[in-house]
């Protein structure tokens, strides 16, 4: 791609908006340079000759007259072997060592291109798979790049090439820039560059049919989301939203994780980082971090380049589903992307919408959790992408525009409630408020799985909780004393359902993750407690004797026993079970017993 020939100059700079004229030839979502020291942007609109953009990079400096060059093609990233494991800006361009993003301009590519080659000098072993003669088409495979933290890189036929190969390199080291192969007489390399806001093409979409495991259990139970399926994770401040991410992070069950850390502060980030590259995948024994894509724009980068971070995070995330892998988006947070999207709009101009954000806020929505999905690949391959985004409405609002417009278009809605966080109960998602709407489909899945009880059980602990909830209201106004056994026995094992199970720690080597058996277990216990209790109380025994009973040690188990043990839940429900029958001995007389 080569530079276009034309020159502008800019005729105002009103923070990351630059306008400019004399520019010709260039065209919507283009790229051009601006200034000196050859600032990034992007075309936004074109009225008349003058072209508006929004730069990606501290405008300071920019006077009227500096020139302008059009670069002659959409913002792209840069995608080859060597982001798993690395750390990048809004624009994928390294910030591993020093904050280079600070100095302008020093992370351009050669004149053409945008973004910075990601590998630099590095060498990555490449070993062929396809045979020369053989026709190709996008999508196949060319060869492999051992990785360690995942099976393999697998190299690609980008999109748009096909035909009959007609040289591919040899088994060796090479750059990600060197040619690989040359198909239909078109030079192919192990990286491509690739327009963020562009969909990646696919065969096909496919229906939606497993959970992604994340060994969160109040997601996993009763709110889990599909693989390729999207949710959205809204709360206010200190109600741990980016915890929650971290967690998913840490322990979920997809092959590759992209971290979009979007205008959050930089202490956070950081600290994320440290603890991923002190985790140990337990897939292979190595670092998380090998296997996670970290895009950092943080609240004092260029506000721009925060609203392309998001589309930088998807197009990685789609990279590697061509490949048939499992992919992970997490964005934190879309609120502060949306933010930039008002800054901007409303520097341009436009007609201000809800709260300032502009009229297209729903569509640039739509248009980014739309993008997620399980697919057939044009290789053929299955591979998916899992949107999870946080929303961070003002002052604790979820009826401000950012959330209520997410709401409309994922599939699941975790809603983190403050009450709870301030009661100290993580993960501090609400049964009250949050949804989804995969729970059919992974109810079918657990059924193939030989866990047909998953759907009962997750449809007996909403009800409980639900029930539970209604009582305390009630309880407020009559006091404890005024309710029937049965309902207070249901008010108890509300408090069970809450403690021993939907409560989860962060930072117990126990709990951090629990494992799909160990999380029925654990459910199981707390129902046939509560169905033993409600027998209890039938029979007679008094409501303040069953509410007195020492229950702590069914509220321990979840950090007691380790993540995959389910038989040692099982082992404390039996035992309980057995103190409770020992009481109704002691409590209430034999039949038949004399006074």
């Amino acid at each position: 791609m080569g530079l276009n020939t034309s020159e502008g100059r800019v005729v105002r700079v009103n923070g990351p908006l630059v306008e400019a004229e004399g520019l010709e030839g260039v065209a919507a979502s283009d790229v051009i340079e601006i200034g000196p020291t050859a600032l990034a942007a992007e075309v936004v609109s074109i009225r008349s000759g003058l072209v508006t953009a929004q730069c990606y990079e501290y405008t300071g400096g920019l006077k009227v007259g500096d020139p302008v060059v059009g670069l002659g093609h959409a913002v792209s990233a840069r995608l080859g072997p060597a982001l798993l494991g690395g750390i990048f800006d809004g624009l994928l361009r390294p910030l591993a060592g020093v904050a280079t993003w600070l100095t302008p301009g020093v992370l351009r590519d050669s004149p053409g291109e945008t973004g910075s080659d990601p590998a630099g000098q590095q060498h990555f072993s490449f070993k062929p798979s396809a045979q020369v003669g053989k026709a190709m088409d996008a999508g196949e495979i060319l060869g492999t790049v051992p990785m360690p933290a995942i099976d393999e890189h697998r190299v690609l036929v980008p999109p748009g090439v096909s035909g009959a190969l007609e040289w591919i390199a040899s088994e060796g080291e090479l750059t990600d820039m060197e040619p690989v192969a040359r198909i239909a007489g078109q030079t192919v390399t192990m990286s491509e560059l690739w327009p963020v806001r562009k969909a990646r093409p696919v065969r096909e979409r496919l229906d939606l049919t497993e959970p992604l495991v994340t060994g969160q259990r109040v997601v996993d139970l009763l709110f889990p989301v599909a693989k390729g399926g999207t949710a959205a994770v809204p709360g206010g401040f200190g109600t741990g939203k980016t915890v929650l991410l971290q967690q998913i992070v840490k322990w979920c069950d997809a092959e590759v994780i992209v971290f979009v850390g979007c205008g959050e502060r930089g202490n956070e980030l950081a600290d994320s980082l440290g603890s991923l590259a002190e985790l140990v995948d337990p897939r292979n024994g190595r670092s998380l971090l090998e296997r996670t894509v970290v895009i950092a724009n943080t609240s004092n980068m260029p506000v721009m380049a925060r609203e392309a971070s998001i589309y930088t995070g998807m197009t990685v995330a789609e990279f590697y589903r061509d490949m048939g892998y499992g992919t992970v988006l997490l964005a934190d947070s879309t609120s502060r992307w949306a933010e930039a999207l008002r800054e901007f709009s409303s520097r341009a101009g436009e007609l201000p919408a809800e709260e300032g954000y502009p009229a297209g806020l729903s569509s640039a929505l739509a248009a980014f959790y739309e993008r997620a999905g399980r697919v057939t690949t044009l290789g053929g391959q299955e591979g998916s992408v899992t949107a999870i985004g946080a929303v961070s409405p003002p002052g604790g609002d979820m009826t401000e525009p950012v959330t209520a417009q997410t709401e409309r278009f994922v599939r699941c809605l975790w809603s983190l409630d403050r009450d709870l966080a301030y009661s100290r109960h993580y993960p501090a998602v609400t049964w009250r408020r949050s949804f989804s709407r995969d729970v059919d489909l992974v109810a079918a899945w657990h059924s193939g799985q030989d866990r047909s009880g998953w759907a009962r059980d997750r449809a007996r602990t909403m009800e409980l909780l639900t029930e539970a909830d209604r009582l305390s209201s009630v309880t407020e106004l009559v006091g404890l004393g005024g309710l029937p056994p049965r309902e207070r026995m249901v008010l108890l094992a509300g408090r069970l359902l809450r403690e021993a199970v939907l409560q989860q720690s962060a930072l117990s080597s126990h709990d951090a993750y629990c494992s799909a058996p160990k999380q029925a277990a654990l459910v199981e216990m707390v129902l046939a407690i509560y169905d033993r209790l409600v027998s209890l109380a039938d029979a007679g025994v008094p409501p303040t004797t069953l509410e007195d009973f020492d229950l702590s040690g069914v509220t321990r188990v979840r950090d007691e026993v380790p993540p995959d043990d389910a038989s040692g839940v099982e082992l404390r429900r039996d035992e309980v079970l057995d103190a409770l029958q020992k009481l109704q001995a002691e409590v209430l007389p034999s039949p038949g017993a004399g006074p």
